[in-house]
């Protein structure tokens, strides 16, 4: 787990497992979009499950979503949905 810190305050984290190399969280506070924040906290999540031998990673989010633009825009490949999200995976 990563966590981002402003002033004393969580105003992001993120949250990998290393046995199945799913990032399961990346948040990151409003009025805190748009820093870097979550690119960072991304690149240590993934950073997380490279150190642990995974060679891909995945994860869900809602379509529609900043989130989906997000991980678009970070070069993620959406493959197909998983529990009426849409997955995507990316190489380590």
């Amino acid at each position: 787990m990563a966590v981002w810190e402003e002033n004393g305050d969580v105003v992001g984290f993120s949250a990998a497992d290393p046995r199945n190399g799913n990032i399961w969280a990346l948040f990151v506070a409003p009025g805190f979009e748009r820093k870097a924040i979550g690119s960072i906290l991304l690149a240590e999540a993934c950073a997380c499950l490279k150190s642990a031998g995974i060679g891909r990673a995945w994860l869900t989010t809602d379509p529609n979503t900043r989130a989906e633009r997000f991980y678009r825009a970070a070069g993620w490949e959406h493959v197909g949905e998983k529990d009426n999200e849409l997955l995507f995976e990316r190489s380590l």
